[in-house]
């Protein structure tokens, strides 16, 4: 299906709170937010108990991931959510080349963990309220907790800006808090129907879990 833009009444209904999507879904998903964040492998590599190889097998992971997320591209009559601007593969390519994986397709073959994850994005990409639920996880998650990622990464293993221009978004005038404010107000303004929101948020729930299996699998 496609999200159509809210439709003016003809007659003015009468008051009611609007539903805040944005709110109600990372509320829902919270527990498998937590759950997919303290895996094993995540955990160690922002404790600094792995290495920068171990980032660069990370991040070649997640290449296949982005690769997968953005080869729906930008299409007539998208929503102003699905901003292009927030594209992810080509400062990730950029990175794993700084970081000595130019060749990553062929050094960091998709595990099977994350080959599900690719082929589940590319079964979703026409329904775009579940792609909507990945397009949330993954770029929301790059503007928060992806920030203080690359400190981490930093710190720990002496990555330099030039490895991590992931975490670096062209916003604009926008910093990154003013600009989630701005996403999640599009995701409310798609005025979803409530079984459309029952669907993103199963599907953001559905997110972490391929998430979580593609840290365990590095993990092994």
């Amino acid at each position: 299906m496609t999200i159509a833009p809210p439709t003016t009444p003809t007659s003015a209904p009468a008051a009611t709170e609007p539903l805040d999507v944005a709110a109600l879904v990372r509320a829902a998903s919270a527990d498998d937010h937590r759950a997919a964040e303290s895996r094993g492998f995540i955990t160690a590599l922002m404790g600094g108990q792995l290495s920068l190889a171990d980032y660069t097998r990370y991040l070649a992971q997640f290449a296949w991931v982005y690769e997968a997320l953005e080869s729906r591209g930008a299409r007539a009559g998208d929503p102003d959510v699905f901003d292009p601007a927030l594209a992810r593969l080509a400062a990730i390519e950029s990175d794993l080349t700084a970081l000595g994986a130019s060749d990553w397709r062929e050094t960091h073959p998709a595990l099977p963990a994350t080959a599900a994850y690719a082929t589940h994005l590319r079964a979703v990409a026409d329904d775009d309220v579940r792609y909507l639920a990945h397009h949330y996880t993954r770029y929301l998650g790059d503007l928060s907790g992806g920030q203080a990622i690359a400190a981490l990464v930093a710190r720990h293993y002496g990555a330099t800006p030039d490895q991590l221009a992931f975490y670096a978004f062209d916003l604009g005038e926008d910093g990154p808090v003013r600009y989630k404010r701005r996403y999640r107000a599009a995701m409310n303004a798609l005025a979803l129907e409530p079984a459309e929101v029952d669907r993103l948020v199963a599907e953001v729930r559905e997110s972490f879990r391929l998430n979580s299996a593609i840290f365990e699998a590095l993990a092994a």
